[in-house]
């Protein structure tokens, strides 16, 4: 009884984070099932038989099929597992049964890790492993039960000696570059970040998110200035009408200028798309990238782990001033048919100013001094969106302006084109980082000027310059939905979530993001700098064998210090009372004999023997164990025992 209530909580425990992500009717279905066995243990009815539980189990696979359109892959595969360990409760009558349960359950413990690494989950997780520990030692008492504390002061010290071992092995133990494994491809499904493409109110999503984009720590605390900190990311070439798309991912490898007196190092959360960030621009490429013609960083393969790279970056140039003709033809481009009075206006605009110079900062004025807003919630946009914004509602955000001066300079015959990414970041005092969140994501364009190259822009700091100078909550009226703390409320709160955000950068530097490079650096600071693996391997097993000879030290000092269980000790001052009176008892006589021989001997003691004897073998060998008020009664027999 006491074991499968123990093994239905720990397994109720490891699975409550999937249950809360499952679909309503899985997450009933394993409660339901775990219930019915913690009742069947009090109330003793009959479990269902087998051929009930494999109908439950084909129901529960095809209602899983139907759920997610597969039986494999993380989401699918974790809710069939769940449902399996739950009826795995309904058919577990012996203590194989029990354990086989036990180390099924470490393994639904991991699963946990496809959803969250997080400091939380990992502490969650260790409190489980303990629990489900105390439990498979629950199941090796026969006799007497110590109760629950000694039962988790065990598991713990167990946990604590593995930690020698576990420390060594993660340190030294070698490392690939990648996983060893590829996780499904739903396990990617809540990444969020950049697309490829851009339409009016598509990047509203993005600053409603609060999710970590990334995070950039300066060399010698060199931080710039908020109006510089432009991460460039998708560049995008081609409209329709209403859609910025970029251009098919080419594998094009530019060379960079390698110069940049910033230097920086870039944490990168995954995002599942190929683009990496640096600040406009970058002056070097991180190992398995490339940099376009348009000076976009690409990785070789989609970012679904975290990434951490190094950077250089020179603020405030110009690039492309030789750039080929058919690339400026094509940021010249636009349909034929939309927007006509932006179109118009375009013309009017050029008959007025003949430089391209003097019309980007005509429509730059425009943008600053005519009654533009700049707002989260704009009016919905019809069939000519560009027309709409300038003409109607001059009220959007980052990619209306941005997609409206595009739109512009390219009607006057300046090759332009459209750049996301984030612009500015929170520094995190605590870290010395700044901290770069999707509620930063942001749109700008850059234009080609004769003799110059491509040239910055940004129509939103026309409209809103604190949007850029001091971040987006300075630039929005608090009716605009942000979330809570980006707009910098509860000065304490916010002190504690950037400690705690200091505390996470820390975790994925040297837990999750302890790759090849990072064990390279650790293995440099103990004198291995050049060793080879071969030697590295050396060392893991001399550090691990250190670790094993301690942890056993450890086990063997309490084994000496083990006391016999109460019940023997007192059956053993039974047998000395006994011997007292001339009946010692033999070296291989077991309990029951000796009592035969006993009363044999001494029939007047014939009852108090046979009780006491009676009440030894059940605690000592009963299959059920015995509770403590029965090792009392037995202790109190002894005690008034005179022979």
């Amino acid at each position: 009884m006491r074991d499968i209530h123990w093994l239905s909580a720990t397994f109720l425990l490891a699975a409550a984070p999937h249950l809360l992500r499952m679909p309503l009717w899985i997450s009933a279905l394993v409660t339901v099932i775990a219930a019915i066995r913690v009742l069947q243990v009090r109330l003793r009815f009959a479990l269902p038989r087998k051929w009930l539980l494999a109908l439950i189990a084909v129901a529960a696979a095809g209602g899983i099929l139907l759920q997610y359109r597969t039986l494999f892959g993380r989401d699918a595969g974790v809710s069939l597992l769940v449902i399996m360990l739950a009826l795995k409760l309904l058919e577990t009558h012996s203590r194989r049964d029990g354990m086989l349960l036990g180390f099924l359950g470490c393994f639904l413990l991991v699963t946990n890790f496809l959803h969250s690494q997080t400091i939380p989950t990992a502490l969650f997780m260790l409190i489980c492993a303990w629990l489900l520990l105390a439990t498979l030692i629950g199941m090796q008492y026969t006799g007497i039960w110590p109760g629950w504390r000694q039962q988790l002061q065990r598991s713990g010290v167990l946990l604590v000696q593995a930690v020698p071992l576990m420390a060594v092995l993660f340190l030294l133990f070698p490392r690939v570059q990648g996983p060893l494994w590829g996780l499904p491809q739903d396990a990617y499904a809540g990444l969020s970040g950049l697309s490829d493409n851009m339409s009016p109110g598509s990047l509203n999503n993005l600053i409603l998110s609060y999710d970590v984009a990334f995070r950039a720590e300066f060399k010698d605390g060199k931080t710039p200035d908020a109006k510089d900190l432009y991460w460039r990311g998708p560049v995008l070439w081609d409209y329709d009408g209403r859609t910025w798309t970029a251009p098919r991912l080419t594998q094009s490898n530019e060379d960079l200028p390698e110069t940049g007196d910033l230097e920086y190092t870039v944490t990168l959360e995954p995002h599942n798309k190929r683009w990496l960030f640096a600040l406009e621009f970058p002056g070097q490429r991180p190992p398995r990238a490339i940099a376009t013609r348009d000076m976009q960083l690409l990785s070789f393969t989609p970012v679904r782990s975290r990434m951490r790279y190094d950077m250089t970056s020179a603020i405030g140039v110009a690039y492309g001033a030789d750039e080929d003709r058919s690339v400026l033809a094509r940021s010249l481009r636009l349909p034929a048919t939309s927007n006509p009075r932006t179109g118009n206006f375009a013309a009017e605009l050029r008959s007025r100013h003949r430089e391209d110079r003097d019309l980007v900062t005509a429509v730059l004025n425009l943008f600053r001094t005519e009654n533009f807003v700049y707002t989260l919630t704009p009016p919905l946009l019809g069939e000519h969106p560009v027309d709409e914004f300038l003409f109607e509602t001059r009220r959007g955000f980052c990619e209306h302006y941005a997609s409206a001066f595009t739109v512009l300079m390219r009607a006057a015959g300046i090759p332009a084109r459209v750049v996301t990414g984030y612009q500015g970041g929170e520094i995190n005092p605590v870290g010395g980082y700044i901290l770069v969140r999707q509620a930063d994501a942001h749109a700008w364009v850059e234009v080609w000027l004769e003799n110059t190259g491509w040239v910055r822009v940004d129509p939103t700091a026309a409209v809103s310059p604190a949007r850029v100078e001091r971040g987006i909550a300075s630039a929005l009226p608090r009716s605009d939905p942000l979330p809570m703390f980006v707009r910098g409320d509860f000065a304490m709160l916010q002190r504690m979530r950037l400690t705690w955000d200091s505390i996470t950068y820390s975790w994925n530097q040297w837990v999750l993001g302890y790759n090849p490079e990072r064990q390279r650096l650790f293995l440099s600071q103990l004198g291995f700098s050049e060793a080879s693996w071969q030697t590295i391997s050396v060392v893991l097993l001399v550090f691990a064998g250190i670790a094993v000879l301690i942890g056993a030290g450890l086990a063997l000092r309490d084994l000496r210090g083990v006391r016999a269980d109460p019940a023997k000790r007192a059956y053993e001052r039974f047998c000395r009372k006994l011997a007292q009176r001339g009946l010692p008892r033999g070296a291989a006589e077991g309990p029951r004999v000796f009592a035969r021989r006993a009363t044999q001997q001494r029939p007047d003691l014939a009852a108090a023997i046979e009780d006491i004897t009676a009440l030894y073998v059940g605690l000592r060998y009963a299959e059920n164990s015995s509770d403590a008020e029965t090792l009392r009664r037995f202790k109190q027999r002894i005690r008034v025992f005179k022979p």
